[in-house]
């Protein structure tokens, strides 16, 4: 189990007393909290390969997967796991920026993606369309500031997502890579350091720019 399994059980009660966005905070209360996703990811996909495999794994992963099946799950992803955010474009004139995100989320040997990914890299990781979110920085704040918040491990996100299935890609060196594909229904980006708001993805866009 890694950092980012353990904090995300211990971090959940924390981000779901902060004052969020009313869009973003509907979705999470109606979604169920994940206390850690390398053992969802475990379990919904099923290591039912190889000779020593218990016969019931099928049966167990699809029994899971079922009961997952259209309900909507709610995780954090802490500032040292959140490898997945990176500042895009900003413009001094106006102080808007835009956040890029990699809709892969690593845990334990697979990961969560949205939705599944058609080929992978040179070095066998799995080829995705960016997600964007834009703002504009507080008063006080510059470009420089802006980038070092990623650089040093400043920010955080929470997802909520529905499960979809399963995905495989070959891995390189021979046999395949698994991971679970889902629609992420909403994306909060926050300063971890104060919980304000940077950027929300929201039913599939930009939440700032469809205002």
């Amino acid at each position: 189990m890694n950092r980012f399994l353990v904090a995300a059980a211990l971090l959940l009660p924390t981000l779901a007393l902060a004052d969020v966005d009313a869009r973003f905070a509907k979705l999470r209360d109606e979604a169920e909290p994940l206390g850690g996703l390398g053992a969802f990811l475990e379990n919904y996909i099923g290591a039912c390969e190889g000779a020593f495999v218990d016969a019931q794994c099928k049966a167990q992963a699809e029994a899971f997967r079922k009961k997952y099946q259209g309900k909507r799950l709610y995780m954090i992803v802490t500032e040292d796991d959140a490898g997945m955010l990176a500042p895009g474009p900003y413009s001094p004139a106006t102080g808007e920026y835009t956040i890029n995100i990699t809709p892969f989320f690593p845990g334990g040997r697979s990961a969560l993606t949205h939705g599944a990914p058609k080929k992978a890299d040179a070095n066998g990781n799995p080829v995705l369309p960016l997600i964007t979110v834009t703002g504009t920085l507080p008063e006080g704040w510059n470009g420089s500031l802006f980038n070092r918040m990623f650089s040093m491990r400043g920010v955080r996100a929470a997802v909520v997502f529905t499960p979809q299935g399963v995905w495989s890609l070959p891995k390189k060196g021979g046999g395949k890579n698994y991971g679970v594909t889902a629609r992420i229904e909403g994306l909060l980006v926050t300063e971890g350091r104060t919980g304000q708001q940077l950027g929300l993805w929201l039913n599939g866009k930009d939440a700032n720019a469809s205002r």
